[in-house]
């Protein structure tokens, strides 16, 4: 079950996709170039385009079935010169038109924003596309460019002083730049509280804040991310255990166990991750056929079509399969550490920025994420899925990567007395065991495991030699045979 590939522009143009045993699909473009030549298709259906690549058939049983009929509408073809026309319109006015008001400040603020517009119309109509086309591919060159302006804003802050990068905040929101206590979610952690006759649960009220439900929304899309149980029920826990051993340095960490693993892994986590497991095992069982909102007679069908322009234009199945080689595992391990190091940079970042848990740059920081993340795992994915060692690591993936290792820099240099605070020799112990055990496990499986059943394959390939070049088995059988070779010499 394979399918092909529509060739787009920077537009994102839906070309006709149909099935063939030896065509390749997806909308989540391969963009590699290859040529592209026409066959018949089955009567009724549209030409087949067939994709001659053979880097392209490496992962075909792992996608999706895709039928579309090439309708390319107002809305998928490339508006460069509308954009640029609007564009210098608008400088145009700015220019000549409008008075420039004589606030310093103000002007300063518009300006910067004004830059980061055009770099954004630039990126949109200009930059390459990524592996996802719906609900449109200048959806995703927009999050790809937004991310290179948060990069650049995350290098500013690092190259600050401590003192000027928290004042830089208040020119964003004057309400920043003020230290904020901490919420400590331990204390009395009785489920049920008998000295409270009034309200005996209130423990329980009082941890049910607008972290549980987001708990469950963020596991629900990271699952969409991801699309592995297994790995998101070793992140989900291992956070908690980061949360254990690094609730001396910040008391948001401090939790009750219940909270940690009841309302934590098994209730928000959890069934986030299963209700994400359906909504996979649903998109890669749907078959994706595609048609024109017009070519569509009924009203009912058009709104189908609209509704379903927000879900993939095809699917792939992701088979990470860390213990098949040693590439593979070490670059899962990797994935899950800039997953928790992401995760962690979400708390220490506002709390060395002084930003409350509820500041709206909290809340964009992880919309951010959200839109830009499943991109980055795909193209990772791809990555190391690619025959061919040497493959390019995806934009998004690339600048996603960075984002994590700025912010946790900026971290770093903003508060390094609270990372050097003393751990807790219990919590020492503990992690020198979990990683004793990873590379104990990584070196049985990878080397010692292979050197023992290369050794026993070797061995019984000694053993069977003679058998294979047509000798007898065993020395006492030559003898006799030699002995009766004697006796019919002498008779």
């Amino acid at each position: 079950m394979t399918k092909t590939e529509p060739k787009k522009g920077n537009a994102g143009s839906s070309s006709s996709v149909v099935t063939g045993k030896s065509s390749v699909s997806t909308g989540e473009q391969l963009n590699n170039g290859a040529a592209l030549e026409q066959s018949h298709a089955e009567p009724g259906r549209p030409k087949v385009m067939k994709q001659a690549s053979k880097e392209s058939l490496y992962r075909r049983n792992t996608e999706s079935e895709v039928y579309d009929d090439g309708t390319n509408t107002f809305f998928w073809r490339a508006h460069t010169v509308t954009v640029l026309f609007i564009l210098t319109c608008a400088l145009v006015y700015v220019t000549l038109l409008e008075e420039t008001p004589q606030d310093t400040t103000y002007n300063t603020k518009r300006g910067i924003v004004a830059s980061i517009l055009v770099f954004l119309c630039f990126g949109v109509t200009q930059a390459k596309d990524g592996p996802f086309t719906r609900p449109h591919p200048a959806y995703w060159r927009f999050w790809l460019c937004v991310s290179v302006v948060y990069e650049l804003f995350l290098i500013f802050i690092l190259f600050q002083t401590v003192h000027d990068g928290r004042i830089f905040m208040k020119y964003i929101d004057p309400k920043l730049g003020v230290p904020l206590p901490e919420r400590d979610y331990g204390g009395n952690c009785l489920i049920y509280d008998p000295d409270n006759t009034t309200d005996p649960f209130h423990n329980i009220w009082d941890k049910m804040d607008g972290f549980v439900p987001a708990h469950f929304l963020g596991w629900y899309i990271k699952t969409l991310m991801i699309r592995d149980w297994w790995m998101c029920m070793i992140i989900s826990v291992m956070f908690e255990f980061l949360e254990y051993s690094l609730e001396h340095q910040l008391p948001n960490f401090s939790e009750c166990w219940w909270d940690h693993w009841i309302m934590d892994v098994l209730v928000c986590n959890g069934l986030g991750i299963y209700c994400g497991m359906k909504t996979l095992a649903w998109l890669s069982m749907k078959p994706y056929q595609w048609q024109g909102l017009w070519n569509i007679h009924t009203y009912k069908g058009k709104i189908k079509r609209i509704a379903f322009q927000f879900t993939p234009y095809s699917w792939v199945k992701f088979e990470w399969k860390p213990a098949s080689n040693l590439r593979r595992w070490l670059a899962v391990l990797g994935i899950i550490f800039m997953f928790l190091l992401a995760e962690l940079n979400t708390f220490y970042l506002k709390f060395v920025l002084w930003m409350p848990p509820e500041h709206y740059l909290v809340l964009l920081r992880l919309v951010f994420f959200v839109n830009v993340g499943g991109v980055a795992m795909r193209e990772i994915y791809d990555f190391m899925d690619h025959p061919k060692f040497h493959k390019k690591l995806g934009q998004q993936a690339w600048i996603v990567a960075a984002i994590t290792v700025t912010e946790f820099l900026i971290v770093v240099k903003y508060d390094p007395h609270t990372l050097m605070l003393p751990i807790p020799l219990s919590i020492i112990h503990c992690w020198i065991l979990g990683l004793g055990l990873i590379v104990s496990w990584t070196l049985w499986r990878f080397f010692i495991r292979d050197i023992t059943l290369r050794y026993k394959e070797t061995r019984k390939r000694k053993q069977e030699a003679p058998l294979g070049n047509g000798s007898t088995p065993t020395g006492r059988s030559k003898l006799n045979g030699s002995d009766t070779g004697v006796r019919q010499r002498k008779s």
